[in-house]
């Protein structure tokens, strides 16, 4: 009979949604506060800061250096067609760049947020329009297509100009989690309520941070995202991510039948819940599981601290991956608490009714999602 491990078996009731509401009223961290939840989290968000910084670096390229590309066939390789380059990428000695793209494509989709709205709008169907004529006139491809397709290269550009935004908000959390595993290093951060405490301050100074976006085509540039947009980092991209990724997802292939008839997806993509808060950590690894990409990027850079903790726990290295994605959720109720604390209308401490009273409401909101989601990350473990 097989034993299940100790590390795997938890002690205790998950949290209630009003004992979620009380702990974000009163500042506290969702995530138990203890030094092994330090070490997976600092440690876990240091590798995935290594990873989104290749996610970024290879996004921003793809929509700058290969826009409306009709066969984009070499996007991963950064513009480095060197022989080792290409033998890395053929020998998936490599990042797996596709799952940054599932959570471009989980934004696209889900469509919320300041950035959707743009996209939306009069202003970049007018800039869609002086793009699309300039390059018809250069690709005979394209002004072929067009006149058959009329909204095949618009949605080719709000693609990409998703793309461009979701590297521009990785690039920013990529520098603040590796800064977060510094500040841990040097003792400035040596507990869950400090880490969160860092990335809540990181979040709030980044905050107006412009998201902006111009592509050079014929010599003449052309804005995609113009600066007049007012789009921002933390309220049009940060927000939306949240949305789309921690929290609504994608199915995964294999686990949900896609039938229509069969009703196992919701209709109404708001309902959705197969985002990284939700998910079940085991299938990690698993076929038609994208997460397993980004567990096996952050498997690769994983700090020595941390590598040696999970040999010490259940499987060893027998099911490593499953253990990072254990710690990747609760490293993400962290930056979900950072961003609840950095949003709250009102400062905790007031004693305007009207002002609690908006407090309140905002965290009960925050809990009722959460309710749903993986609470038994947060417990020790």
């Amino acid at each position: 009979m097989p034993v299940i491990p100790a590390e795997q078996v938890h002690a205790g009731p998950q949290p209630s949604q009003e004992e979620l509401v009380q702990t974000l009223l009163a500042g506290q961290t969702l995530l138990d506060d203890t030094p092994d939840h330090v070490i997976q989290v600092v440690d876990v968000l240091k590798s995935y800061g290594e990873v989104l910084d290749a996610y970024s670096i290879n996004l921003i390229y793809q929509a700058e250096e290969q826009f409306l590309n009709p066969f984009p066939v070499l996007k991963y390789l950064d513009g480095d067609l060197s022989p080792a380059k290409l033998w890395r990428h053929f020998w998936h000695d490599r990042i797996n760049f596709e799952y940054a793209e599932y959570c471009m494509k989980a934004m696209l989709w889900h469509g919320t947020g300041g950035l959707d709205e743009y996209l939306d709008s009069p202003e970049f169907a007018s800039n869609c329009e002086a793009i699309i004529a300039c390059k018809r006139r250069r690709d005979p491809l394209q002004g072929l297509l067009h006149p058959l397709f009329p909204q095949f290269l618009p949605e080719l550009i709000r693609t990409a100009a998703t793309t461009h935004a979701l590297g521009q908000f990785w690039r920013i959390m990529s520098d603040l989690f590796i800064d977060l595993a510094e500040a841990e290093a040097n003792g400035e951060v040596s507990s869950i309520a400090g880490v969160v405490d860092f990335i809540r301050d990181r979040l709030v100074a980044a905050a107006g941070n412009p998201i902006t976006y111009k592509v050079r085509i014929a010599g003449k540039d052309f804005w995609v995202l113009p600066p007049e947009a007012g789009l921002t980092f933390l309220v049009d991209v940060a927000v939306p991510y949240v949305e789309a990724v921690f929290l609504r997802g994608t199915p995964f292939l294999g686990t949900v039948s896609f039938n229509a008839q069969a009703k196992q997806i919701s209709a109404d993509q708001s309902s959705f819940k197969y985002g990284a808060l939700y998910a079940d950590p085991l299938p990690s690894m698993g076929a038609g599981i994208p997460p397993s990409l980004c567990m096996q990027d952050m498997y690769r850079h994983l700090p020595e601290r941390l590598h040696n903790w999970y040999h010490n726990c259940t499987r060893g290295e027998g099911d490593v991956r499953v253990k990072i994605c254990q710690s990747f959720q609760k490293s993400m109720f962290c930056v979900t608490n950072a961003a609840i604390a950095g949003t709250m209308p009102n400062p905790l401490d007031t004693d305007d009714p009207e002002q609690q009273a908006a407090n309140r409401a905002y965290a009960q909101a925050w809990a009722g999602r959460l309710m749903g989601c993986q609470r038994v990350a947060l417990l020790p473990g």
